[in-house]
């Protein structure tokens, strides 16, 4: 090959390597998490059993914020509030008239979700690795560094303009799978978003203050 065609075939090909690098969805992750502190999005989200049985489709609403805030509220088929407040997770179901409450631990930032308002958690948590492309968009796989992990795995489906979909498969082989719209970075949140006081008439099961932890996932 003649030096200057040898060169050139270089060249392409750095920049080929290039282009795809900047389009990983690694990549596409880093460019829309970066200087996110808050989020907030509708989603929907249908679960397979290890038996390949479809669960119904639940919707609702998102929001996430730095460093361990979180709030989740299906509001269809039936109504359901996870609150994550930072000291303790809070879980409303409107038709039993119940909220359960533990202490929030660590386990709460294996959360796949909690990457995008914190990119440092993503190698110190997990191990990614790129998992190619497919219906359009650049996924990501996140696997759990912890001894006893959550979850098998969840992947994170990038198109040009963020995360549009997930994945996330549990150690019970279960796979639940969530589209996402209407992102919205940085938004203006309520101050009682990550709150909770239940309401009156309740029953309150488990104690704010004891020992009793569990991970809150999406």
């Amino acid at each position: 090959m003649r030096p200057i065609v040898f060169c050139l075939t270089v060249l392409l090909a750095a920049a080929a390597s290039a282009a795809s690098a900047a389009d990983s969805a690694r990549a596409r992750m880093e460019a829309f998490s970066k200087d996110l502190k808050s989020v907030s999005a509708g989603f929907s989200q249908t679960v397979r059993t290890a038996q390949a049985a479809v669960g119904d489709t639940s919707r609702g609403t998102l929001a996430l914020a730095a460093p361990r805030q979180f709030r989740w509220q299906t509001t269809e088929p039936f109504e359901q509030l996870i609150v994550a407040d930072g000291t303790r997770v809070w879980i409303y179901d409107p038709d039993l008239e119940q909220v359960s409450v533990r202490s929030q631990s660590s386990e709460e930032a294996q959360s796949p979700l909690t990457v995008l308002t914190d990119l440092s958690l993503i190698d110190r948590d997990f191990v990614a690795s790129e998992a190619g492309e497919r219906d359009g968009l650049a996924w990501l796989r996140l696997s759990a560094r912890a001894e006893e992990p959550e979850f098998e795995y969840a992947e994170l489906g990038f198109d040009g303009s963020g995360l549009s979909r997930m994945i996330f498969k549990d150690q019970l082989g279960n796979v639940t799978e969530m589209h996402f719209t209407d992102w919205k970075r940085n938004p203006s949140l309520p101050a009682d978003t990550f709150r909770f006081t239940p309401p009156k008439g309740v029953d309150v099961i488990g104690d704010a203050d004891g020992p009793e932890v569990f991970p809150v996932r999406p």
